[in-house]
C-alpha cells in the first residue's frame, strides 16, 4: 500500500498557491521547428525521400519549454539565457512576452545564432532532424548579465531551475555565481542535468536526472532497482545535494534526501504515447510546487502526477492547473524508507 503522504486537500492547496509562486528558469534557450509534409517518391539525385512540404510550425524549446510548463500550470515564470540578434530570437522573446513571462533576463549575444532544432516529419514519422547551433561557452559578459539579473529578482522568486541542455550557457562559473547570489535566501535551486560530470552542479538543492544520466554521473550503468538505490544515495553524498530525484520511466521516480529518507513513487501514467518533454514537466512542476510551499516529497509527488498526464499526450506537452487538480485521488501513497536513528537495533 505505501505511506499516506499527500491528502487531496493539501495537494489542491499547493496547486492553488501556484498563482502566487514565481520560478526563474536559467539555461539553454532554443526553438523547435517542425516542417510537415508528404512523401510520394524517391529523389532521382540520391536514395532519399522527397518531402513535399504542407506546413511548418515553431514551438518554444530547451529551457523555454520548462518555462512554458510553469506558465501553463498557472505559475509565474521568469527566464534568463542567451538568444541571437536574429528573427528567431525575436520570435522567442515575443512568444514569452505574450504569456506575460518576465524576459528581463534574455541576453542577446552578437555572432551567436539562436539555437533551432528542425524536424522534417512526413506521414507521422520523423524523416530527419538538423540543428543550427553554437555550443561553445557563452561570453563572460553574458554570464555576468545573467547573474546580475538573478540578483535583481531574487526577492521575487521561490525557486530557480537550471535547465542544462549542454549548449554553452550552463558553466561551472555560472552555477557557482548563482549559488552565491541566492545564499541565505529561501530559494530552492533545482538542476535538470545534461553534462555527465555532476561536479558542475555540486551543492545545489535538487537534481533531477533520469536513470541513464544518474548512472553516467557515477561511471556505471543502472540495470536493477538496487543499482538505482545505491546510486541515488551515492549522488547525494558525493555532490552534497539536498535531494536527488531520479526519473525511471515506467518504474516511476525515486527521491533520495540528504536526511536519509528514500521515497519510491509509482508512475501515474495510464497510457504512454510520447515521453517528449516529460523531463521538462517534472522539473518545472517540481520547482513550482516547492516555490508554492510544498515539501520535497510533496513536490515530487505532484510532479509525478503531472508527468503522468503529459506522457499521455502526443508531442511536447504541458499540463494545466485544472488537469492536475482533476486527477488527484483522495490520498496519494508512496513507499518511504527512513534512515534509522543512531543507536537503533
Amino acid at each position: 500500500m505505501g505511506d499516506r503522504l499527500l491528502e487531496r486537500k493539501r495537494a489542491l492547496d499547493i496547486i492553488g498557491n501556484f498563482r502566487q509562486a514565481k520560478v526563474l528558469v536559467v539555461g539553454d534557450i532554443m526553438a523547435d521547428q517542425f516542417i510537415w509534409g508528404k512523401v510520394s517518391r524517391i529523389s532521382p539525385e540520391a536514395p532519399v525521400p522527397v518531402v513535399r512540404v504542407t506546413s511548418e510550425s515553431y514551438l518554444l524549446g530547451g529551457c523555454t519549454n520548462v518555462v512554458n510548463n510553469i506558465f501553463t500550470a498557472g505559475g509565474k515564470a521568469a527566464v534568463s539565457g542567451v538568444i541571437g540578434a536574429d528573427a528567431l530570437g525575436n520570435w522567442i522573446a515575443g512568444e514569452l512576452s505574450k504569456r506575460d513571462i518576465d524576459t528581463g533576463g534574455l541576453v542577446i549575444e552578437e555572432g551567436r545564432p539562436t539555437i533551432v532544432k528542425t524536424r522534417i516529419v512526413a506521414h507521422g514519422q520523423q524523416v530527419v532532424r538538423f540543428d543550427r547551433e553554437v555550443t561553445d561557452a557563452i561570453r563572460a559578459a553574458s554570464t555576468r548579465r545573467i547573474v546580475e539579473y538573478v540578483k535583481g529578482i531574487r526577492d521575487e522568486i521561490g525557486a530557480i531551475v537550471i535547465s542544462d541542455y549542454s549548449k554553452g550557457v550552463v558553466t561551472r562559473r555560472l552555477v557557482n555565481e548563482i549559488r552565491k547570489a541566492i545564499r541565505g535566501e529561501k530559494i530552492v535551486l533545482c538542476v535538470d542535468p545534461k553534462q555527465d560530470g555532476f561536479s558542475l552542479y555540486r551543492d545545489c538543492d535538487v537534481i533531477t536526472p533520469n536513470h541513464h544520466e544518474a548512472g553516467r554521473a557515477l561511471g556505471r550503468e543502472f540495470t536493477t532497482a538496487e543499482d538505482v538505490i545505491r546510486g541515488g544515495k551515492s549522488l547525494v553524498k558525493k555532490f552534497n545535494f539536498r535531494a536527488v530525484l531520479i526519473t525511471r520511466g515506467e518504474e516511476g521516480m525515486t527521491l533520495f534526501e540528504r536526511t536519509g529518507d528514500m521515497m519510491n513513487i509509482p508512475t501515474k501514467a495510464k497510457e504512454v504515447y510520447d515521453v517528449t518533454g516529460a523531463g521538462d514537466t517534472v522539473i518545472g512542476i517540481f520547482a513550482l510546487a516547492a516555490a508554492a510551499g510544498a515539501t520535497l516529497k510533496e513536490a515530487a509527488m505532484i510532479a509525478n502526477m503531472a508527468a503522468g498526464i503529459v506522457v499521455g499526450k502526443v508531442g511536447t506537452a504541458t499540463v494545466t492547473q485544472q488537469e492536475l487538480k482533476r486527477v488527484f485521488p483522495p490520498v496519494l501513497t508512496a513507499t518511504v524508507t527512513r534512515k534509522e536513528p543512531a543507536g537503533a537495533a
